[in-house]
Parts: structure tokens; C-alpha cells; sequence
């Protein structure tokens, strides 16, 4: 038992120092994606479906980063962990290259296997991300 509240401890601090890199714009939870990891975002955008690690970063967070002005940061509301799963639900916002503010709050599973994130699955409002996709191009 205590060597599972170990890793339940040990993989919610790794998760919530890539969220601090982040936050404080030297790093992000992305770096934690083991190299043949899957993200999968839920729901009915266009860009809903699962990715490799090397895709997700391709054709969403490229594409995205590209779309803003002032970068994507993230405000923690909580981590919890259970077994191998963590899972961050937080608010995140930045501006827009055409000058407006995106915002959105998202909730992240991660399954860690050994120290990395294996499987990722992702919720937000996908009505404000496919309307901001839309709406701003990004800058080559």
C-alpha cells in the first residue's frame, strides 16, 4: 500500500511541476509525454481523436501556439491522483493573435507509466476552442 501512495505522490508532483514550467513560461506538462504516448481530446471538434505524442504536438499545440499573441497560461484549480492516474482540472487563457482573449477551462487524465505520462485524455469547451481555431490563423 505504501508503495502505491508513493508513486500516487511522486507521479502528482511530477505533473504539477510541468504545470508550474508552465505557468511560469519556462517548461510545460508536455514534456512529460513518454515518446510513444497518446492523446485523445473527447468530443465532436474537428480535432477530436487520438494522437500520437509526435502528431499532438504537430497538428494541435504547433497550430495553436501559433494562433496566440501572448501564450497560453494555466491557473491550477487541483491535482488529484489515484493509482497510476492523475488528473488536473484547471482554467487556462492567453490572447489571441487578432487581439482578443481565449480562455478555457480543461480537465486532463493522465495515465504515468514510469515517471511519464502514457496516455492522456483531454475535456474542455470545445465550442470556444473550434470558434478560436476558426477564427484566428496561425502565423507562419
Amino acid at each position: 500500500m505504501s508503495d502505491n501512495l508513493t508513486t500516487q505522490d511522486a507521479n502528482k508532483a511530477l505533473v504539477r511541476a510541468g504545470f508550474e514550467r508552465w505557468a511560469n513560461g519556462t517548461g510545460s506538462p508536455f514534456e512529460l509525454l513518454a515518446p510513444d504516448a497518446e492523446w485523445t481530446i473527447v468530443g465532436s471538434s474537428p480535432l477530436s481523436k487520438t494522437y500520437s505524442r509526435q502528431q499532438f504536438l504537430d497538428e494541435v499545440i504547433g497550430p495553436f501556439n501559433a494562433r496566440m499573441a501572448e501564450p497560453l497560461r494555466p491557473s491550477v484549480r487541483g491535482i488529484y491522483a489515484d493509482g497510476d492516474m492523475v488528473i488536473t482540472l484547471f482554467d487556462a487563457q492567453g490572447v489571441a493573435n487578432d487581439g482578443q482573449p481565449y480562455r478555457n477551462t480543461y480537465t486532463w487524465y493522465f495515465q504515468m507509466r514510469a515517471g511519464v505520462v502514457d496516455k492522456a485524455i483531454a475535456f474542455f469547451d470545445l465550442r470556444e476552442f473550434d470558434d478560436f481555431w476558426a477564427r484566428v490563423p496561425p502565423k507562419s
